[in-house]
């Protein structure tokens, strides 16, 4: 193979995206649109990749610097059109041999594999010029390919072109191969006499004609993959197809994807076979899905880790892990540094931050659990709060293996509980506990005999207490004075129940008998 030199052109101002954001920066599918290209181009292997900006230097080359290191970049002063950049990019480039392909930065459904077909094309068939081309209904704003046969006598632009010109449909992507040699002597010839006063890199193909050597056009197919983004309704459009096509792919890859029009892949997401994409859903940034997982419905899982057998339901999650066979949802919200073990549970309505979780350690409900470490098999109750912020430094909690946390309990941070340990329903845990013990701290219930009646007198509330008094109704749930029987309703075991852990058998000091 001979050498290659890509050229990639990205300083256009992008003046229909309205916008602050230079206009190859713009994203969709989890890369921009610069990025999408340059992905593309990795396909090759190519000697030097050399990125030509303009508009919005600084924000394009800081952009291409953090994720395309090993691309040159080559500044256009003023845009004068693609043949003045791709010579601006050549001299950054230097003396180069073999071929270079020049291509534009705003085309996101670019793949590798056509531009390796492409190039293929043109080094066998002996061409100073190739011509990547597409067969479009409306070709208008776009350079019309003037054939000779097989071989193309121009390329004319539309400004430029004749009623007849117009007509053609076949048009220019904007992405050509050359020989190196043949390209570094047709620039300095290029002129600008034509409508918009610009170089035009599309004039090689007519010096080629002149001085006897081939141009040649390739007609893609797939014309979607040339077609580029000038405003925010072409990149919208252009988005929704790359979506569909992320999608289908995993289809047909063995997911289940229930609704693809709601469904929302980013390119580099990787999903196993088996697993259930529910409506609603968004994986985005370079989320991992395992095998057999359910996800969603109405889930935003970015940067994300989920093992095998998973279930995550209606949960918005960044920069976490979710454990094999783990359940999380409905209606939590896991923040970045949040790590679940196998088959452990964050459950409905619980925001979780910096936290590891240990396996099948379950916070079901109403919770907050910030910068903490829960062991494994332990169970926090209900409406738990990690107390974790002094007003000036975070801190951290450690919940040791087989904890039983009472509802409502409150962990202020630094504090550690031991293996076994339990806290009553209530309690303010602001010392260690140690391994086995029990952690209290509500006083004494107290009653204020009559208060409804003597505080709400004349209100509903009033004359409810003193129709159960009349009635001989004493404490709701428990025996009155004709001796009914004491059902508890609430009083359930399990993980789904509020838990009333910690407390003595009745009496005046039975801080655990509360229940959320």
């Amino acid at each position: 193979m001979s050498e290659l030199t890509v050229i990639v052109l990205a300083a256009g101002q992008g003046k229909r995206m309205k916008s602050s954001l230079p206009k190859v920066l713009h994203p969709l599918g989890g890369r921009t649109m610069v990025g999408h290209v340059l992905t593309a181009v990795e396909a090759l292997g190519a000697d030097r990749v050399v990125a030509v900006v303009g508009h919005g230097r600084e924000q394009v080359t800081a952009h291409l610097h953090e994720h395309f290191p090993g691309v040159q970049v080559a500044v256009q002063e003023e845009q004068l059109g693609t043949g003045h950049a791709t010579r601006v990019g050549l001299e950054v480039a230097g003396t180069v041999g073999g071929d270079v392909l020049v291509l534009t930065a705003d085309t996101p459904l670019l793949t590798g594999e056509t531009l390796v077909w492409f190039m293929e094309r043109h080094r066998g068939g002996g061409r100073a010029v190739s011509i990547l081309t597409a067969d479009v209904p409306d070709p208008r704003g776009y350079g019309r390919i003037v054939r000779d046969g097989d071989d193309v006598r121009a390329i004319v632009e539309e400004k430029d072109a004749s009623a007849q010109e117009q007509a053609i449909t076949e048009i220019n992507s904007g992405i050509l191969a050359f020989d190196g040699a043949f390209l570094a002597a047709a620039l300095p010839r290029l002129g600008n006499a034509n409508a918009s006063g610009e170089y035009y890199l599309t004039e090689a193909a007519r010096l080629a004609a002149e001085d006897g050597l081939r141009a040649g056009a390739f007609l893609l197919e797939d014309r979607l993959q040339t077609e580029g983004a000038n405003d925010r309704v072409q990149l919208a459009a252009l988005g929704k197809e790359l979506n569909r096509r992320i999608v289908e792919r995993w289809m047909r890859e063995g997911v289940t994807v229930v609704d693809p029009d709601t469904t929302w892949i980013h390119v580099d997401v990787e999903i196993g076979q088996d697993t259930t994409i529910e409506p609603g859903v968004q994986l985005l940034g370079v989320t991992s899905i395992g095998r057999g997982a359910r996800i969603g419905p109405d889930s935003t899982l970015t940067d994300c880790e989920v093992g095998d057998g998973a279930h995550v339901v209606r949960t918005q999650a960044l920069l976490s892990v979710i454990g094999e066979g783990a359940d999380v949802g409905p209606f939590a919200h896991l923040r970045a540094g949040t790590v679940l073990g196998r088959t452990g549970k964050i459950g409905g309505f619980v925001e979780t931050k910096n936290a590891r979780i240990g396996d099948g350690a379950k916070v079901p409900h109403l919770s907050y659990v910030g910068d903490a470490t829960i062991g494994e098999g332990s169970n926090i109750g209900a409406g738990t709060i990690f107390a974790n912020y002094d007003g000036v430094a975070k801190h951290h909690t450690t919940i040791g293996a087989q904890v039983k946390s009472g509802s409502n309990v409150t962990f202020v941070a630094p504090v550690t509980v031991g293996d076994g340990a339990g806290t009553g329903a209530g309690t303010l845990v602001r010392e260690d506990v140690p391994p086995g013990a029990m952690a209290l701290s509500a006083g004494p219930q107290r009653l204020l005999e009559g208060w409804a009646q003597e505080r709400r007198a004349g209100t509903a509330q009033a004359a409810a207490a003193e129709a159960a008094r009349a009635a001989g109704v004493l404490v709701v749930g428990r025996p009155d004075a004709a001796g009914t029987p004491d059902e508890h309703p609430g009083e359930q075991s399990g993980d789904h129940e509020a838990s009333h852990t910690g407390g003595p058998e009745v009496g005046a000091a039975d801080p655990g008998r509360s229940e959320s």
